[in-house]
Order: structure tokens, then C-alpha cells, then sequence
């Protein structure tokens, strides 16, 4: 059914600062002809029960998840059930996921880390005593990369050359690599995607595509010029 997923997503239903209805990001993806999409929502996945009464009103492939704020920043988790103590904690976010076969993407890990160095601590690095990095290889060290099943290196509310900086130190790791859009509104929806090589209906289907590690992020979907994201 779908190939493309947004993978980063926030509605008003569970991220207090998002302004996207969730009915709204049903009518903008179908005028996408975006097939795919998962709820990362910053309190923790929705209330099984009425996700699965919303997803049944919808033809749509829709994926329970959430980001996570650990100590070594942003994590989006798939697979999980719910948020449970400890989860701030990078490691145990990781070892809950192992435990049930989820996958967890460090979300926009560069994010200030360039554009910010003089004026904050980057959430990356704000348990890490590294010194913030100046070029790819100085970052290939941080002990999230041994966490993190995959990068998310095309993220819609990340400047460019963040998103490149990430995009090279996973290329260096030879991690894989993931888009979406982190929209909190319907104008950025689709942003970035990331393509996957097999059909996924649902979210089993989806998990053993994410550790398959056959997709790759995309760009072009709003402009109809769909193509891989490349640096």
C-alpha cells in the first residue's frame, strides 16, 4: 500500500506544540498522495485503542510512535507500546526497543550544533563532554551512534547544513539513513520522506522494513519532483 513514509510527525493530539489536526494531516497527505505516515508525537504514542478507531477511518498505512528527549538528545522510537520511566536515558530507550523488536532513529542530531556553537550546548553534547565537533569525523565517536539504529539526516525543520553534517558522519558509520518532515504543521508535511524498497501495509510490516534496512531518505514529494536525498 505504501512505499513513502513521513517519518516525523506531530499533531496537536499528543505534541502541545503543534498546530496539526490530525484530521488535517489526513486531508494534506491525501492531496500528497502520501501513503504513509508516523504519529511521533513528543508525549509518547497514542492510546492504542483510538489510534487503531482513527487509522480504520482512514486509507492510510499509520504508525504509532513518539520522540523521545534522552540525554543524548532526540530519539524517535517505532515499536514501543508506550512511554515508560527511564526512557531518558538513551540506553534504556534502546534496550526497551531491543526487548520487542523496535527501532529507534537519533532525530536531528546536529541540530545547533553548527549554527549555535558559540551560543548553546547542543542537546547532543549536553551529557557528552566532547568538544562540539568542526568537521564529520570529530563526531563519529558519540556514543549515540552505537545506540541508534539508523540517522535521521534530512529532517524538515533542520537547516541544510546540519542535515549534510549528519548525512556525512552516517556515511562514515555506514549507518542507515532516514528523512521526514518533523512537521508540526500541515505546510511542512512530506518535506522529507523516506522510501522503502517493499510495499508496507501495516506496522509489522513497517517495523521489518525499518530493520530490513532497505529505504533511503527522499526529497521532492511537495514539488512533485520525488527524488533520492543525496549531499
Amino acid at each position: 500500500m505504501a512505499k513513502l513514509f513521513d517519518l516525523h510527525i506531530h499533531t496537536t493530539k499528543g505534541s502541545s506544540d503543534s498546530s496539526l489536526k490530525p484530521e488535517e494531516l489526513i486531508l494534506e497527505a491525501e492531496r500528497l498522495n502520501l501513503r504513509g505516515l508516523c504519529l511521533t508525537e513528543h508525549s509518547g504514542p497514542w492510546e492504542k485503542h483510538e489510534f487503531d478507531l482513527f487509522a480504520s477511518r482512514h486509507n492510510v498505512v499509520l504508525v504509532r510512535a513518539m520522540e523521545v528527549e534522552t540525554d543524548m538528545g532526540h530519539m524517535l522510537a517505532f515499536g514501543i507500546d508506550r512511554y515508560q520511566s527511564g526512557f531518558h536515558k538513551a540506553e534504556e530507550l534502546r534496550r526497551a526497543a531491543d526487548a520487542v523488536g523496535g527501532f529507534v532513529v537519533t532525530a536531528h542530531p546536529f541540530r545547533s550544533v553548527l549554527s549555535e556553537r558559540r551560543r548553546s550546548r547542543a542537546l547532543l553534547y549536553q551529557s557528552v563532554p566532547d568538544e562540539l565537533p568542526e568537521k564529520p569525523e570529530d563526531a563519529l565517536e558519540h556514543p549515540v551512534f552505537k545506540l541508534a539504529h539508523a540517522v535521521e539526516v534530512a529532517n524538515g525543520g533542520t537547516a541544510d547544513e546540519e542535515n549534510d553534517f549528519a548525512m556525512r558522519v552516517a556515511s562514515q558509520l555506514g549507518m542507515p539513513v532516514t528523512g521526514g518532515s518533523d512537521a508540526h504543521s500541515a505546510h511542512g508535511l512530506g518535506k522529507f520522506v523516506t522510501q522503502f524498497s517493499a510495499e508496507i501495509n501495516n506496522e509489522s510490516e513497517f517495523l521489518a522494513g525499518l530493520h530490513s534496512g532497505e529505504f533511503h531518505p527522499a526529497v521532492g514529494l511537495r514539488s512533485g519532483q520525488l527524488r533520492p536525498y543525496v549531499i
